[in-house]
């Protein structure tokens, strides 16, 4: 090897292992990622049932203005009468019943649910949820939110 190509590997290995050399040294010790605190009574509004479902519900969208967040956690209170309408799921979502009573119909079969009660809807399948009895029914939900489209690509 020529004197000058060996120059120039010794310098780009040396130029390698002081990328490695940084790399591992800014992994071995990452920047602290921070925390978000929300409480209900700051993130809860009245909306309808969703997907047309009817009647009245608190819904609690936590962390729904946080940047980069991928992930959707929300709890809602399903008040007497009320319901989340029968629809088609884009995306896994999993349902958890913390209080009250339910029937939830999953791709046709209905199904009583109640507190303890985990359900995951995967994508593809379709399910509505609707209160019964007299007490709240009151649930976690959570799921991936699906990335934005910019707006040139929502018109195309």
């Amino acid at each position: 090897m020529k004197p000058h190509r060996r120059n120039l590997a010794v310098l780009a290995g040396g130029i390698l292992i002081g990328m490695a050399a940084a790399t591992t040294a800014g992994q071995s010790k990452p920047a602290p990622g921070g925390y978000i605190i929300e409480q209900d009574a700051t993130v809860a509004a009245a909306e309808p049932g969703p997907h047309a479902g009817g009647g009245q519900t608190t819904a609690y969208s936590f962390f729904k203005t946080t940047p980069g967040l991928k992930l959707v956690f929300r709890k809602r209170a399903l008040k007497p009468g009320s319901a989340i309408g029968y629809h088609e799921q884009k995306e896994d979502e999993i349902y958890y019943v913390l209080s009250g009573r339910g029937q939830m119909t999953l791709d046709g079969k209905t199904v009583d649910v109640g507190p303890g009660t985990a359900i995951l809807t995967r994508v593809g399948s379709s399910h509505g949820l609707k209160q019964v009895g007299t007490e709240d029914l009151v649930i976690l939900i959570n799921y991936e939110q699906a990335p934005v489209r910019n707006a040139v690509q929502a018109f195309r």
